[in-house]
């Protein structure tokens, strides 16, 4: 794509970036328009700029001082009722920069209920109630339109899409605020979904009115995609994600430069199939690009494909901070921590005010202990914002790493009570509880966490985890198989899969969970100088082991025994070749056990499952372990049982050098000799 990029073509893309930082900040989507810029900004290096005072002013037409074409509205009837309204216009948008919502949408739309009416309970109440919070299309249908001839009247003035798009979001807003006052505590009483932004469906049905109205009258090509948009966020919260999933699609045809509209498409998709199949329906522009590389990201998916695309993009874009995170997050869940971290290091130390993503650096900063830089950026985001979610999960973090649980959940809820939708939060709020023992707060957190954003394995496996220690394994193995899916590289998630299924008795199926760990798990240790190079595989120990015992448990001796002769060969690296060839389909997973190891702090998992020592990471294998040490234990009983007399002894003598179970493999000597003096 860089390739085909002309100087004509980075106009182009200027030309349309400015107009989307312009007509954004215009309709006070102003997340959208800062993207926009600094998108903008990064195409244009500031040293470009002409700024010497005395240059000559006569410069000539050339594509970099043509005016931008887009900034005009092209459509004439808009133009003129735009210039009629332009006053009023200036009002309404007063009133919403200094977060007057209704006094805002009253310039255009005057108020039609009483606003006592909507804090007072009614009959009405209730039916409006249901429509938001429950999921499932049934319920939503309501205000997804088209069944009820009353719902398709245009209910609105003869207003510019501009004015228009102005007062329904600040009629969707005000809403979004009363709904936050009346929700007040973070896990309250009444957070949770009984309370809603009641605005929600009058708006859809006034939406669905003018948007059919404008079809029936043939208009629809002189839409401007800004209330496809709106009205395509408002189905998504009442839960119907097919028909907001459409108008969304509309939306970014025909305004493909509002991130926004993006961003809520993606949190649509769940799946990489749920991708593959909405990426063809998308206009194909620089815009579907980038979007597919930000998706890629949220789906976990770091192949070589995303990073390929990335990395055509920012030739495109090279100074661009955007980009750059979406980078360091494909590392970060990569388990790459080091070099995420680095990534992330650099934009800081490029732009030290910018808090956007900070919370993930602290997570990855959390994962590698490194205290001392994560009380840094927690220093510096304070002296930025103090009142930021990113900055008070910066410094929950801070605090859960030293161990201070109380008031990282302190923090955690600040985040929650500044935005309720802040993913990290819950996650986080959630690892906290599970440190502090209070299960059932744990599993609200993340329930939340995973309402907010169905993609997030961490909240999934959290739930796991919390109902695992309830024991109800059969809630913990639903939600483990959810992380698995979202994560099927993770050695982790099998591992947990696995666990569930030997605690519920199904023995079978968690030897086929726990051998897809070792696949996931399994890396390869360099050591050019002794391997050539090559790589030699180390699987997990404790995985092998537990694969073992559960032979055992099915009476399967022989492959128990097998399974027990793996795990011992891991000290020293020593891998057959019927293993190497059974294992193809790791290609995808090459992060190392350390990494593993450290990201296990992260998602607090089980005990279990950090058993290595430290040196795992060098190519000749674990060294003895306690796990390595019961498989030697249990493969010198097996040998004495079958009368191998010198492997039982030799054996025994290898546990009383480790140092582990010296007792057992003193008794096991002693039955040798007996044996073999009874023999003789």
């Amino acid at each position: 794509m860089a390739a085909q990029f002309t100087e004509e073509n980075v106009q182009e893309l200027k030309f349309r970036l400015e107009d989307a930082t312009i007509k954004c900040s215009e309709r006070c989507l102003y997340q959208s328009a800062k993207w926009a810029a600094e998108m903008l900004d990064a195409i244009v290096p500031i040293d470009q700029y002409d700024t010497d005072p005395e240059s000559p002013m006569d410069i000539p037409d050339t594509p970099s001082t043509r005016p931008n074409p887009y900034l005009r509205t092209q459509d004439p009837v808009e133009a003129s009722l735009e210039a009629q309204e332009s006053y009023k216009y200036l009002l309404a948008k007063s009133y919403f920069d200094t977060r007057e919502y209704d006094r805002c949408a009253a310039v255009f739309l005057p108020p039609t209920i009483p606003p006592v009416a909507l804090s007072t309970s009614s009959p009405n109440q209730k039916k409006r109630q249901s429509l938001t919070p429950q999921k499932g299309k049934s319920k939503s249908s309501q205000y997804a339109g088209g069944k009820d001839s009353n719902v398709s009247r245009n209910p609105y003035p003869r207003l510019s899409q501009k004015s228009l798009f102005l007062a329904l979001y600040s009629k969707y807003l005000a809403g979004e605020k009363r709904k936050d006052e009346e929700t007040e505590m973070v896990l309250g009483p009444a957070d949770g979904g009984a309370t809603v932004n009641r605005e929600l469906p009058d708006l859809a049905r006034g939406l669905e009115g003018w948007l059919t109205e404008r079809r029936e009258k043939g208009l629809e090509d002189r839409n401007q995609g800004w209330l496809e948009y709106l009205y395509g966020v408002i189905l998504l919260k009442g839960r119907n994600e097919e028909e907001a999933k459409k108008w969304l699609i509309r939306s970014v045809h025909l305004n493909p430069f509002h991130w926004g509209a993006w961003q809520e498409l993606n949190d649509l998709l769940s799946s990489t199939e749920d991708l593959k199949q909405v990426v063809d329906l998308l206009p194909q522009n620089i815009m579907t690009l980038l979007f597919h590389v930000y998706c890629s990201q949220e789906l976990y998916q770091a192949t070589e494909d995303t990073y390929q695309a990335l990395s055509e993009l920012e030739t495109i874009f090279p100074n661009s901070a955007f980009l750059m995170t979406q980078r360091a997050l494909l590392y970060y869940h990569s388990k790459d921590f080091e070099e995420a971290s680095r990534i992330f290091t650099e934009i800081l130390i490029a732009s030290p005010h910018r808090l956007d993503s900070l919370d993930h650096y602290s997570n990855i900063l959390y994962v590698m202990g490194a205290r001392p830089q994560l009380a840094f950026v927690a220093q510096v985001a304070t002296a930025t914002d103090k009142f930021r979610p990113e900055t008070c999960c910066v410094i929950g973090n801070y605090y859960s790493l030293k161990s201070e649980h109380e008031k990282a959940v302190m923090y955690f809820r600040r985040a929650l009570t500044l935005d309720r939708n802040f993913l990290s939060a819950w996650t986080l709020m959630g690892h906290e509880y599970i440190e502090m023992k209070n299960t059932h707060a744990a599993i609200e957190s993340y329930r939340r966490a995973v309402d907010v954003n169905r993609k997030d394995y961490r909240a999934w496996y959290g739930l796991g985890q919390a109902y695992e220690v309830l024991d109800m394994s059969f809630y913990a193995l639903f939600y483990y198989q959810r992380a698995a899916a979202l994560r099927p590289y993770d050695p982790k998630m099998w591992q947990a899969v696995g666990s569930c299924y030997a605690k519920m008795g199904r023995v079978p199926q968690s030897i086929k969970a726990l051998k897809r760990a070792l696949v996931a798990g399994s890396y390869y240790a360099e050591d050019p100088s002794q391997l050539g190079g090559s790589g030699r595989k180390i699987l997990d120990p404790e995985t092998l082991h537990q694969i073992a015992t559960l032979y055992e448990r099915l009476g399967d001796d022989e492959e128990a025994a097998a399974y027990m002769e793996l795990t011992l060969q891991q000290e020293s690296g020593q891998m057959p070749v019927e293993e190497d060839a059974s294992s193809d389909n790791e290609n995808d997973d090459n992060q190392s056990e350390a990494g593993a190891q450290k990201s296990s702090r992260r998602a607090r998992q089980s005990s279990t499952y950090n058993q290595n020592d430290d040196d795992d990471d060098s190519w000749h294998g674990t060294g003895p372990t306690v796990t390595t040490s019961k498989a030697r234990l249990w493969l010198a009983r097996w040998a004495l049982r079958n009368g191998d007399l010198e492997r039982a002894d030799q054996l025994a003598g290898e546990l009383c050098q480790d140092g582990v179970e010296v007792e057992e493999a003193k008794a096991l000597m002693r039955d040798v000799r007996a044996r073999r003096e009874g023999d003789e």
